[in-house]
C-alpha cells in the first residue's frame, strides 16, 4: 500500500512545481511568445493557467489549513519577526496575480482564454480599466519577484549562518545532501 503524502511533501511539490513557471513568467512576456508564433501563446497561455491553478491551491490550503512553517528555535529577533509577514505576503502575493489576472481578462474588449480552453471572465470592453489592471498586474508580479529574491536570500542566510537546515526543509530530498 502507499503512503498517503504528507502536507509538507505536497507543499514541497508545488512549491518546486511553481518556481520553473515562475521564472518563465519573469523571462518571457506575451508580447515576446507573440513574435514566436501562435504555438508559443498557447503554450504560455497554458503554463499561466497551470500557473494560477497552483497559486489558487495554495492560497485556499492557507485558508483551510494555515501557514505550514514555523520559525525554528534559532530564529531570534528581527529574523523571527518577519518569519510569518514574508510567507504571508508570498502566498497571498501570488493570490494578488492571479486576482489582477482574472481583472485582465473582465475589462479586455474580448473574451480572453486561460490555456486557450477556459475563458477568464465576460469581457466588458473598458480599455483605461484594462489598461490599469495590466499595469497593477504587471507591477504586482514583478514587486513579487522582489520579495521573492528577498525570501531566496532570508533563507540561504538562515542555513548558512544559523546553521538551522533552512534550505533542507524545503528542498527535495536527491539534493538535500549537498546542503
Amino acid at each position: 500500500m502507499i503512503a498517503r503524502p504528507t502536507r509538507r511533501a505536497l507543499l514541497k511539490a508545488l512549491h518546486w512545481t511553481m518556481v520553473p513557471f515562475f521564472v518563465w513568467f519573469l523571462l518571457v512576456e506575451p508580447r515576446d511568445v507573440a513574435a514566436w508564433g501562435s504555438i508559443w501563446v498557447k503554450l504560455h497561455s497554458v503554463f499561466g493557467l497551470i500557473f494560477v491553478t497552483m497559486a489558487l491551491l495554495w492560497t485556499g490550503w492557507l485558508l483551510r489549513s494555515g501557514l505550514a512553517s514555523r520559525p525554528g528555535p534559532k530564529l531570534q529577533g528581527w529574523a523571527r519577526a518577519i518569519h510569518r509577514p514574508l510567507h504571508l505576503t508570498l502566498i497571498w502575493g501570488l493570490f494578488g496575480v492571479a486576482l489582477t489576472g482574472f481583472l485582465l481578462g473582465l475589462t479586455a474588449s474580448r473574451v480572453l482564454f486561460a490555456g486557450t480552453i477556459l475563458p477568464i471572465a465576460p469581457p466588458l470592453g473598458l480599455p483605461t480599466a484594462n489598461a490599469w489592471a495590466g499595469t497593477l498586474h504587471t507591477v504586482e508580479f514583478y514587486g513579487l519577484a522582489v520579495i521573492v529574491v528577498f525570501h531566496v536570500a532570508y533563507h540561504v542566510w538562515r542555513h548558512y549562518r544559523l546553521r538551522d537546515n533552512a534550505l533542507r526543509i524545503m528542498a527535495p530530498k536527491s539534493i538535500q545532501r549537498f546542503l
